[in-house]
């Protein structure tokens, strides 16, 4: 093993030497070594690297003399944009105790629980004190957790045979969106439709084939409503559509071209080809609504409208 001293009279390794004892203490090196934690010491200042035990040797390999924490730890080109050193030292220069955070290391990847604090160094100065414990498997088993979790809010949002938002979603969207039609004054569009004679469907060819045909009304609207819509299923075969800063032109046209297109759809159930068709009720945001209810049930109005002059119609509230 070659050793040198640096500009500070410090001890240091060379490369492929093995890890320095610090303050020459080989019983407190002995124990650094052999903690199943990575432990490194760098200079405030320059960053430059001036101790690491074996734990972090052994994962990311011997440093040189002068080399910077950043260049070992990170592989990068320059200091890291997350140190925490800012946290370490208060205006007058004096240490602020223990900061302790978690991080993923952007070389192997692992993640570490980080316990930071400034410490005064053989010669004097402050250096920044790290030791980092691999926490990855307990990182990866809470990461799976939260996914599952947002897996499972998202599931109790859709529904799951059209892959459309729910009755609970849109109320809970709708709501907001209403909130901010109002402050904004921006006009809101409603559009209800309900599929025609669906009951004898089920009867007819059952239930399979009643949710074939649900499947391709959902895959339709989620064709041909904007990004910026809320579709949703709110009930066994009835369907709404809410359109935010929409004219009634607008509303009017979808809800025309929606009519049209599942007029010509053909759902294969079996050796029967299903031709489904629906009734639409548009309505427009009333500037006594304060309720979503009050909007869906004129367009739900103007549906029975639609269905009352034969089905397969599209027909708009009456506006005053």
């Amino acid at each position: 093993m070659t050793t040198g001293k640096n500009e500070h009279n410090i001890p240091v390794r060379s490369l492929g030497s093995e890890p320095e004892k610090p303050a020459g203490d080989a019983g407190l090196k002995t124990i650094l070594d052999n903690l199943d934690a990575m432990v490194y010491v760098a200079d405030f200042k320059t960053h430059e690297l001036l101790y690491m035990n074996a734990f972090g040797y052994n994962i990311l390999g011997d440093f040189q003399q002068g080399q910077k924490c950043w260049q070992v730890l990170q592989d990068a080109d320059s200091p890291c944009s997350f140190c925490t050193n800012h946290l370490l030292l208060d205006s007058s220069g004096n240490a602020t105790g223990v900061h302790v955070w978690e991080f993923q290391n952007t070389v192997n990847k692992r993640w570490y629980q980080c316990r930071d604090q400034a410490i005064t160094w053989t010669d004097g100065r402050l250096v920044r004190l790290e030791i980092a414990t691999d926490i990855t498997d307990r990182k990866n088993m809470e990461l799976a957790l939260q996914s599952a979790q947002q897996r499972a809010e998202a599931a109790s949002l859709q529904d799951e045979l059209t892959q459309l938002n729910n009755r609970r979603a849109f109320f809970q969207l709708g709501g907001q969106f209403l909130k901010q039609a109002k402050r904004r004054n921006t006009p809101i569009a409603a559009i209800m439709f309900d599929l025609d004679h669906f009951k004898l469907i089920n009867d007819t060819y059952g239930h399979e084939a009643g949710d074939a045909v649900l499947r391709e009304v959902g895959r339709l609207l989620l064709a041909e409503v904007r990004e910026s819509d809320i579709a949703a299923r709110i009930g066994g075969e009835e369907f709404a559509v809410l359109l935010p800063e929409s004219s009634q032109e607008h509303a009017m046209e979808l809800a025309e071209r929606l009519r049209n297109t599942l007029d010509g759809l053909k759902v294969r159930y079996k050796q029967t080809m299903l031709r489904p068709t629906a009734s639409f009720g548009v309505a427009m945001l009333s500037p006594d609504d304060d309720r979503l209810e009050s909007l869906l049930s004129r367009a739900d109005e103007a549906m029975y409208l639609s269905k009352a002059d034969g089905r397969n119609r599209v027909h708009l509230f009456p506006q005053f």
